[in-house]
């Protein structure tokens, strides 16, 4: 387990970001400049909201698992290229095939019109996409959702709080390692889909990811998957804020899976030791013990990500496990929680993205939003994205924005009502508790290895 620090009280953090702006103190050696604050506190929480966890879980799009969701925008059938209607059928999280994510998963299930590829989006593309099944596959096999008895603890979640029916991926080409920079950082560094070996420098300088230009071309070029962008994680250390992110070692040359791993200066600086922390069971003895960061971000195992072809459906139950942890302890009247999907995951979704820059937006993809504080039995139709998270968590404790995904982004500002008290916690139902993951024997495969 890797060693913790503690956090500045969030009363002097206004102030530790201006003189750390000046004299560049909690920051990697070799980070990069961070600029200093634009943006005020966030003045419609006043003050309420002290720690926000971020939930990533992997490869859903919002109409294969919240299907038939009361009052959100989902289908029952789609078409496909041919312009022939295809009912959609049940299909369980624990399948054993998977589906192509990637870009030209992307380009194939959008079919566009548009001069710029991926644009323009008709949505009935996805009969074009690769499935892992040739034998005994069933017909259209994209063209699916998931069995509401298998994802009862997510309804639950988005009947008490807050489900968002407008979420899209910053990114296009529908990569978990790309979603996952994003989440960081508001940007990947144009680079697109996945490297070759590693989740970053540990891989070395042969370890390259494709780039994509202004056009969309692909690949436009390779790069060393190792940078030094500005990352949520040192604008945070500027300001005293205390952070972490949750992730598990992986078997193999992969190391730790974690967005981070692809940042230089925090790969090899202070920050690795102090603030990526595994397994990500950790998080529970954290909170039990009152050492819950400001900000965490919390990845799955494979076991429970969500992932088609991973054999398993525990994924609900984990993240149910996370939120009644906050919701049993101290935290949960100063807590806001977003749990989203990273990618699409290659499933059929009828709502077609906007076209916003070379990178994005990418498929509609589920996300809850839980507090104390949030709206009950709320689906948002605002138009967010990964940058709607990056940019709470920027007004929350006064830090600018990173990027052109956060800078744009729409804030979560609908999801809330911090004039009314806040809301007592009541459990979420699940077939798994927190005892069941602390003891779970795990394959040690990475949650996505694009």
């Amino acid at each position: 387990m890797h060693h913790r620090r503690a956090a500045l009280p969030l009363a002097f953090a206004a102030s530790a970001l201006f003189l750390a702006a000046c004299n560049g103190a909690g920051t990697s050696p070799g980070a990069p400049a961070v600029p200093p604050a634009l943006r005020l506190h966030h003045a419609a929480s006043s003050g309420k909201i002290k720690h926000i966890v971020i939930v990533i879980q992997e490869n859903r799009s919002f109409n294969n698992l919240f299907y038939g969701f009361p009052g959100a925008k989902t289908a029952k059938y789609g078409y496909n290229h041919l312009g022939q209607k295809i009912t959609l059928q049940p299909i369980p999280l624990e399948t054993w095939w998977d589906v192509e994510h990637d870009s030209n998963g992307y380009f194939a299930a959008c079919h566009g019109t548009g001069s710029i590829p991926g644009t323009d989006c008709r949505m009935n593309g996805f009969d074009e996409e690769w499935a892992g099944c040739s034998s005994g596959c069933p017909a259209y096999p994209t063209y699916a959702y998931v069995p509401r008895s298998e994802v009862k603890p997510y309804f639950v979640l988005g009947k008490r709080y807050v489900l968002a029916d407008q979420m899209y991926a910053s990114n296009f080409d529908a990569s978990s390692f790309i979603s996952h920079q994003y989440i960081i950082a508001g940007q990947a560094e144009s680079a697109v889909n996945y490297p070759w070996s590693s989740w970053g420098c540990p891989g070395g300088p042969y370890d390259k990811i494709g780039t994509v230009d202004q056009n969309r071309n692909i690949p436009a070029g390779y790069e060393v998957v190792c940078w030094d962008p500005v990352t949520l994680g040192d604008e945070l250390d500027t300001a005293g804020v205390s952070w972490a992110f949750y992730t598990a070692t992986i078997n193999g040359d992969l190391g730790i899976w974690s967005a981070y791993q692809a940042i230089n200066h925090i790969y090899n600086g202070p920050d690795w030791n102090n603030d990526i922390i595994t397994p990500q069971t950790s998080f529970f003895n954290d909170v039990d013990n009152g050492k819950l960061r400001a900000v965490s971000w919390i990845t799955p195992t494979w076991e429970n990500s969500d992932h088609a072809g991973s054999g398993h459906n525990t994924g609900p139950s984990w993240v149910a496990s996370i939120v009644n942890a906050i919701g049993g302890s101290k935290y949960w009247d100063s807590t806001a929680i977003f749990i989203f999907w990273d990618d699409y995951g290659g499933w059929y979704d009828p709502e077609p993205p906007a076209y916003v820059d070379y990178d994005g937006l990418g498929i509609r993809i589920p996300m809850l939003i839980v507090s104390a504080y949030a709206k009950k039995r709320y689906v948002s139709h605002t138009h967010y994205e990964h940058g709607t998270i990056l940019k709470f968590v920027e007004e929350t404790f006064g830090l600018p924005a990173m990027a052109a995904s956060d800078t744009r982004a729409n804030a979560p500002d609908d999801a809330f009502d911090f004039n009314k008290p806040p809301r007592g916690f009541k459990k979420i139902p699940s077939a798994h508790d927190r005892a069941f993951f602390l003891h779970q024997r795990t394959s040690g495969r990475a949650p996505d290895d694009n």
